[in-house]
C-alpha cells in the first residue's frame, strides 16, 4: 500500500512541475476470469483467496486457511470487496478516455461497494464447483480489518464506469472456468 501512495505522490508532482497528466485507478479485490476462459488468474506463489479456493477444490491443496472467525461480522469472517477483471478494463479504457478528452489528473476506487465474507466466498465456490473444499481455521493475521469496501461513487459518476459483474457467483464462476481448464496454470499441460 505504501508503494502505490508513493507512486501517487510522484505522479501528482509531474502532474505540478510538468503538466503530466495521470488517472490512479485503486482497485480493491481484483477476481474473477475472462469470459472466453482463456485468460485467468495464475500467480506464483498464489496469495489470493478466490484462486487458493479454487486451488482447494482442484485438491492442489489439502485446505484453505480462514485467518479468523470472531470479526465483528455477520459470520466473524473478515469482509472484502471483489471486482471482475473485465470491469477492471471496462474502467481502464474509461479512464484513458477521460484523460484524452483533456480532463484534470485524478483518482478513482474501484470496486464493487459490495463486501463478501471469506465464508461467503469459500460457500459460492463450493456450489459453484460442486466439490468439497475443506476449511482449517487459524488465528487472525495482524492487521486485518474486519470489513474492507469500496466506494466507487466517484468514478461512476466522472468516469461513467459501471460494474457488470458484481454478483461474487459470476466472478468465482468465471474464474473456475479458466481454473479447472487450466488446474497447471499459463504453458503446463
Amino acid at each position: 500500500g505504501e508503494t502505490k501512495l508513493t507512486m501517487e505522490r510522484m505522479m501528482a508532482w509531474f502532474d505540478k512541475v510538468l503538466g503530466i497528466k495521470y488517472v490512479a485507478l485503486r482497485y480493491f479485490n481484483a477476481a474473477g476470469a475472462h469470459a472466453s476462459g482463456k485468460i485467468g488468474e495464475d500467480h506464483r506463489p498464489e496469495s489470493h483467496l478466490i484462486p487458493l479456493v479454487l486451488h482447494t477444490a482442484l485438491k492442489q491443496r489439502e485446505s484453505i486457511a480462514v485467518f479468523g472467525e470472531d470479526y465483528p461480522t455477520e459470520d466473524g469472517t473478515c469482509v472484502r470487496d471483489y471486482i471482475h477483471v473485465s470491469d477492471l478494463a471496462d474502467a481502464h479504457v474509461r479512464a484513458v478516455n477521460y484523460l484524452r478528452s483533456g480532463s484534470a489528473s485524478n483518482i478513482f476506487n474501484l470496486g464493487n461497494g459490495l463486501g463478501f465474507s471469506v465464508k461467503q466466498v469459500i460457500e459460492t465456490a463450493k456450489r459453484v464447483t460442486g466439490l468439497d473444499i475443506p476449511v482449517v481455521i487459524q488465528e487472525r493475521r495482524a492487521g486485518d480489518p474486519a470489513v474492507l469496501v469500496a466506494s466507487s461513487d466517484k468514478a461512476r459518476s466522472i468516469l461513467g464506469w459501471t460494474p457488470q459483474h458484481a454478483d461474487l457467483e459470476d466472478i468465482i464462476q468465471s474464474a473456475w472456468n479458466w481454473h479447472s481448464a487450466n488446474p497447471q496454470g499459463y504453458g503446463e499441460e
